[in-house]
């Protein structure tokens, strides 16, 4: 008996090894594009949309595209937090805006983000790109050069010897809460491109010590927002391509290895600085914003075909998507007079609680699994794929992680039924939408953002399945169907969660209705 339990084991083990090696677990690539709108994609708005995306197209042909896709918010932070950790932010303390200049972590060291989960189960993991989301900063709040970042009152003056050592003492020290804090195995980028310290960051320090104001001419034109300490001869058009770079290099690197990776390409563009370097100058025919989209887009098609030449392509699952819509400010009514609407159908932009605000371009490429070309109209979150990285990988999230998140695998493998009843998105000052089906609610009269609009009633009520462009408001007509979506929003907050599971705590008391919504 012992010898045939033996002999029944051993069976077992090598039928595990042949499953495992016909169905290897597979590499996980995640771009994320920054204030990329919903209709700068020509896949996502060919009768609108005038900028070349061919790169992002191909990937959509050989992939699925997904039409009703969201970020959880209007605005940069909060939807990293949520895309990371399969959580939504505003369970976190980022009830509003974003994470500061020089501003603490938003992901709290014990909380599981996507790096930390499939760096626990075998993966080696990377963030590139754009963080965004805090540090440790060895900063004091009293030192030169950090809180004011002016070098005199035309701010074009050189660094005092204050400054200098302020800048030699901090940068010289690691930083800690950072990406390989919270899961991932490297990281490199420039933390947020538009604010200081202008420079790279590999790993936990500075490529260099800032030694120089950023010059004001990179501070116009859509350029950087504030001065500040940047190393010496700090080019910003370098940045998009250095990353693109960076991310190819990572990937031939480890194409061969027998473990499997997870790199997380968290791309600068097309937000400011529109830093486009002179090949790319001029050449959408429109604004600079779209000719850095167009950059954008060869950088993303460098990565593809680098994951083809590697070999990596056939087992790795690609996900293509952007943090929020395109920004307002950036010359929109400019392009849109001349026939590009970077929002497409969808009505608002960046900040906005309106779909143009958080509607994204999704696109999940997997070869064998996932049908080439086709499209999926199902209503899912970028907090999603938390609990679909598990289910690829094998795992069963505990209670307390991705209490949002909901798997997608049954959609990417062709079923068209739910895989999650509602959602909720907010606007950058904290306005939800909850959704329900094709319903959506949102709790305040206009846009919650940046965009002017809206009408007397205090909420807004839309039938997104006849009304994508949030045209007539049906919230006087349907009180009933208002009150009810209200309910279920009371319930998803205080619950903790919107999956099933235990009930958890959210980090703070979250604000029901921002200030003036009411």
């Amino acid at each position: 008996m012992k010898r045939l339990a033996l002999y029944s084991t051993l069976l077992e083990m090598v039928a595990s090894a042949v499953l495992a090696a016909e169905n290897p677990r597979p590499n996980i690539v995640v771009i994320l594009a920054d204030d990329l709108g919903y209709g700068d994609v020509q896949c996502y708005n060919s009768e609108r949309g005038k900028i070349p995306t061919p790169n992002i197209d191909r990937l959509a042909a050989q992939g699925m595209r997904f039409t009703d896709a969201h970020s959880s918010s209007g605005v940069c932070s909060p939807s990293r937090y949520t895309l990371l950790t399969g959580r939504y932010h505003w369970r976190s303390s980022l009830q509003n805006g974003i994470v500061t200049v020089f501003g603490a972590p938003l992901i709290k060291p014990d909380r599981v983000t996507l790096g930390g989960m499939a760096r626990q189960h075998g993966y080696k993991t990377a963030c590139i790109g754009k963080w965004h989301l805090g540090w440790n900063w060895p900063i004091d709040r009293k030192q030169a050069g950090f809180i004011h970042f002016s070098g005199g009152k035309d701010d074009e003056a050189p660094p005092t010897q204050a400054h200098l050592a302020a800048w030699r003492d901090v940068f010289s020290k690691p930083i800690k809460g950072g990406p390989t804090a919270v899961g991932f195995d490297e990281y490199f980028g420039t933390d947020v491109p538009n604010w200081p310290p202008y420079c790279f960051i590999d790993k936990d320090r500075t490529v260099g010590i800032p030694s120089s104001f950023l010059p004001r001419a990179q501070r116009l034109n859509h350029l950087a927002d504030n001065p500040g300490p940047a190393t010496k001869d700090w080019k910003l058009e370098e940045i998009l391509p250095t990353l693109g770079q960076r991310a190819c290099a990572y990937i031939t690197r480890h194409a061969k290895d027998d473990q499997p990776f997870m790199l997380y390409l968290s791309l600068t563009a097309p937000h400011t600085p529109l830093a486009v370097t002179d090949e790319w100058k001029g050449k959408s025919g429109l604004l600079p914003y779209a000719d850095f989209v167009m950059q954008t887009d060869a950088v993303i098609g460098d990565v593809l075909a680098e994951l083809q030449k590697s070999g990596a392509a056939a087992n790795t699952l690609v996900v293509f998507t952007s943090d929020n819509g395109c920004a307002p400010y950036i010359g929109v009514k400019e392009m849109e007079a001349k026939g590009h609407f970077p929002s497409g159908p969808l009505r608002g932009y960046k900040f906005d609680v309106w779909e143009g605000g958080h509607r994204m371009p999704f696109i999940v490429q997997w070869p064998r699994v996932v049908k080439p070309g086709s499209v999926c109209g199902q209503l899912v979150q970028q907090a999603d794929l938390m609990a679909t990285f598990a289910d690829v990988i094998g795992l069963k999230l505990p209670d307390n992680v991705g209490e949002d998140s909901f798997s997608i695998l049954p959609l990417l493998k062709g079923q068209d039924k739910p895989v999650r009843e509602n959602a909720v998105n907010c606007s950058v000052e904290g306005v939800p939408a909850v959704r329900q089906g094709s319903w959506k609610l949102i709790l305040a009269s206009g846009s919650g953002g940046w965009s002017k609009g809206g009408g007397t009633h205090p909420v807004q009520l839309y039938n997104l399945a006849e009304d994508l462009g949030e045209t007539k408001n049906l919230a006087a007509e349907q009180p009933e169907r208002v009150a009810a979506m209200k309910a279920l929003l009371e319930k998803l907050i205080t619950q903790g969660r919107s999956t099933p599971g235990a009930p958890q705590k959210n980090d703070v008391n979250v604000i029901r209705y921002p200030k003036g919504t009411r």
